[in-house]
Formats: C-alpha cells, structure tokens, sequence
C-alpha cells in the first residue's frame, strides 16, 4: 500500500470515526434527557442506531490496527486474526441490528410488505459482506502458512550453507 492510499485510508477513518462519536452522542443525550416524541417508537431504534455505530467503531479501528500492520510489513502473522476476527463480528452485529430494525418497521408495513422485504434483502448482502470478509481472513491464514513455511525453509537453508 503507497503512502497515499494510506493516508487517504486514515483520513477516511477519522471523518466517519468522529461522526460516528458525535451522531451517537447526540443520540445517548436525547435518550437520557428524554427529549423526544412519545408518539413514535424512537427509543428502540435510537438504541439500535448506538449499538450499531459502536458496531461500525470497532470495524473501524480494527482496519486502523489491519493498515498499520501492512505499513509496518505484519500483516502476514497470527496477530492480524484478531482484528480480522473483529471486523466479521461486526459486520455480523450489524446485520443482525438491521434485522432487528426490520422487525421493528414490519408492522407499519402490512399494506407494503415488499418494504419489508427489501430491507431483509439488504440485511442478507451485509451478512454476505461478513462472508466476503471470512473468504478473505481464509486467504490471510493460507497466507500466513506460507509465509511460516518459507520462513522455515530459509533456516533450514541457512543450516546447510
């Protein structure tokens, strides 16, 4: 990765990290103050909406960690599961979020469910992100047996020189 795409990377990461920290602040005040309209069932979806945007910050920090290792030459090791690890559970998080707000919208759709259907469609492509990600966590394990191997290959031939 250039130098360039990194920092544009973590530019990125800082903007939607920040926004996220003040959107939920927002948020967390308006729960706690009680400073909204009684008619409409807010509360839980404002719940959804922070546990989803804490979902979304340790995505965030986790590709912080997973870039930092590629700059550093890490990537390749054991260490790099963990943060990887990290950004399936939430991606899964926010899809099961998503679901929950989908059953929360259900009964306001009963003239048009395919609302209803849609929103589960959207919540089944998160969760295909989450495979595309396991896919990719897949190729960083073969990636790192190599790289073991390798490394073992070259002491042993090290040994014989």
């Amino acid at each position: 990765m250039g130098k360039l795409a990194v920092r544009a990377l973590r530019a990125v990461l800082v903007v939607v990290l920040a926004g996220t920290v003040l959107v939920q602040a927002m948020m967390v005040w308006t729960l706690l103050t009680g400073q909204e309209d009684e008619s409409l069932p807010l509360t839980p979806l404002r719940v959804i909406v922070v546990l989803g945007m804490v979902a979304g910050q340790v995505a965030l920090v986790s590709v912080w960690r997973l870039v930092a290792m590629v700059r550093r030459g890490t990537v390749f090791s054991h260490a790099a599961f963990r943060y990887v690890d990290a950004v399936i559970g939430a991606i899964v998080a926010i899809a099961l979020l998503w679901f929950a707000v989908t059953a929360i919208n259900a009964p306001g759709q009963r003239e048009d469910p395919g609302v209803t259907v849609i929103m589960g469609g959207i919540g089944l492509a998160i969760l295909g992100v989450a495979l595309i990600v396991l896919v990719l966590r897949m190729l960083l394990v073969q990636a790192v047996a190599r790289d073991v191997e390798a490394a073992q290959m070259q002491a042993e031939l090290d040994e014989v020189i």
